[in-house]
């Protein structure tokens, strides 16, 4: 074999090393994140929110739902199981001066949308009629019938009523494990999600080596 031949060799099997590496550090697609999705009443059904509970002022009459459960967005999100059912929920309690009544609905979701270790506290949905003041917001409204309500630093809701202790939208590695089955931490991961800087420079480096190995070659021979 020439040194013309065992260069180019060498240069197409560090670029082979270099496409296997890159494949290996692609992350892992997530089948879902766990986290509350809020609802609106529509024509007696639930649609998904296009606002947060901390903006949204639901009116005298108005029915809201929060649902815990593993979601790939929001036409994957799960529906709250009990029905927006204002006259139901709310039908014992008078509004006053100053106040309007708001429908809550809390479904906690499923075991299989528990995060690991926890679950669901209870199977059916939680309802509660708040009455809150004129301005209030869907969240305030929540506060009023599911304390203690947990937020993160940019004001996501993280747990309703003590649950899930911990995590806030984590993402899922693979449907097939959903259960406690969490992605790796985003700080572990490229802030653009391709190949860390680390293994381009070393494939780089490869590569470089091999183009060296053939210039070398071609002038001795």
């Amino acid at each position: 074999m020439t040194l013309r031949t065992k260069a180019s060799g060498a240069l197409a099997c560090g670029a082979a090393g270099l496409l296997l590496a890159l494949g290996a550090a692609a992350p892992a697609q997530a089948a879902g994140y766990r986290y509350w999705s809020y609802w609106e009443a529509d024509g007696g059904k639930w649609s998904y929110a296009n606002q947060g509970p901390a903006t949204a002022r639901p009116a005298d009459g108005d029915a809201v739902g929060f649902r815990f459960a593993l979601s790939e967005d929001s036409s994957d999100a799960t529906r709250p199981t009990a029905a927006p059912d204002f006259a139901t929920v709310c039908g014992g309690v008078e509004r006053s001066a100053g106040t309007k009544r708001i429908a809550v609905v809390v479904d906690f979701g499923t075991p299989q949308d528990a995060p690991a270790g926890e679950t669901p506290p209870q199977d059916a949905p939680t309802t509660g009629c708040a009455r809150v003041a004129e301005n209030a917001t869907a969240a305030d409204a929540l506060a009023a019938v599911a304390k203690p309500l947990r937020y993160d630093s940019s004001a996501m809701l993280c747990g309703i009523a003590g649950y899930p202790r911990h995590g806030c939208g984590e993402a899922v590695a693979d449907s097939s494990s959903a259960t406690g089955a969490t992605a790796a931490p985003k700080a572990a991961e490229p802030s653009d999600g391709g190949p860390s800087a680390g293994l381009l420079v070393g494939g780089g480096a490869v590569l470089a080596l091999g183009a060296a190995a053939v210039w070398k070659s071609r002038r001795r021979a």
